[in-house]
């Protein structure tokens, strides 16, 4: 919540200078890729496989993204597809009452509650297929670590206000993006496929999320790579990771069963929201 107060140090440096915009949006895209590709489709779901010095790569900015550790987030992520909108789900916004106040709670619990409770923070009981690799304990231990050494960063860049727009407001925004998949996928969109939960599709989270708000999609094809399925479905975490199996870095992307796509698309998709 700290960093949220640290936003009004906007109008303490001057008007962002073309840099600072440039530092803002780089350490936004590529940390947000840490989350989707590294703590996301790679860890949580092994949807492709890498060595260990990449994960390693990919995962330290997923630590940049400072929403805790790679061990912490997939414990977190396979609770959240194992209870689905079901009690036990880290942070479902789904609540079954027709109040309008406890509807909101939920909503923000999804967006930020449920990061900041210490109950989510004990047990990592999913992840020890992950937890036998010391740089990913070393990681989860240090999470806080990858995220501060870019401040010196955008200091010796653009000063105080390469701090503030790279690192501070960028990693706010970064909070928010993040979290619409929890919130707004679980409530507005549309549903290509009938999952037991109440996941959904929405093209403006894809944006912001390099991919991911193609969440119903990932909840019935939970280890595909590919979380955009059809042609104009954009999934810019995917279209990197192609492209990073084609230098060698990565392999076996796992694909989507187009058949069962195909046939399940002939229907009217549910429009909700």
């Amino acid at each position: 919540m700290g960093l949220h107060a640290l936003v009004f140090t906007v109008l303490l440096v001057p008007f962002p200078t073309w840099v600072s915009l440039l530092l803002c949006i780089g350490f936004y895209c590529i940390r947000m890729f840490g989350l989707t590709a590294g703590y996301h489709r790679g860890l949580a779901h092994k949807s492709y496989e890498t060595s260990r010095w990449f994960q390693f790569c990919i995962d330290w900015w997923g630590c940049a993204a400072m929403q805790k550790g790679p061990l912490w987030w997939a414990e977190q992520h396979r609770r959240h597809h194992r209870y689905s909108d079901q009690e036990g789900d880290p942070h479902s916004p789904v609540v079954s009452t027709t109040s309008f106040f406890a509807k909101l709670r939920g909503f923000f619990w999804a967006q930020m509650g449920w990061v900041l409770a210490d109950k989510n923070d004990k047990n990592l009981s999913r992840v020890q297929d992950l937890a036998k690799f010391p740089e990913l304990r070393m990681l989860n231990r240090f999470h806080w670590m990858p995220g501060l050494c870019l401040i010196p960063i955008c200091y010796a860049i653009d000063g105080w206000s390469g701090v503030v727009y790279g690192f501070v407001v960028s990693t706010v925004v970064l909070y928010h993006g993040t979290f619409s998949v929890n919130s707004f996928c679980h409530i507005f969109g549309t549903r290509r496929f009938n999952t037991k939960d109440q996941s959904r599709n929405n093209w403006w989270v894809a944006i912001f999320t390099l991919g991911e708000g193609w969440h119903n999609n990932h909840h019935h094809q939970q280890r595909s790579a590919r979380q955009g399925f059809m042609w104009w479905e954009y999934d810019i975490s995917y279209y990197v990771l192609w492209l990073l199996s084609k230098l060698g870095l990565v392999w076996n992307l796992h694909q989507p069963r187009l058949e069962t796509i195909e046939d399940e698309t002939k229907e009217d998709l549910i429009m909700t929201g």
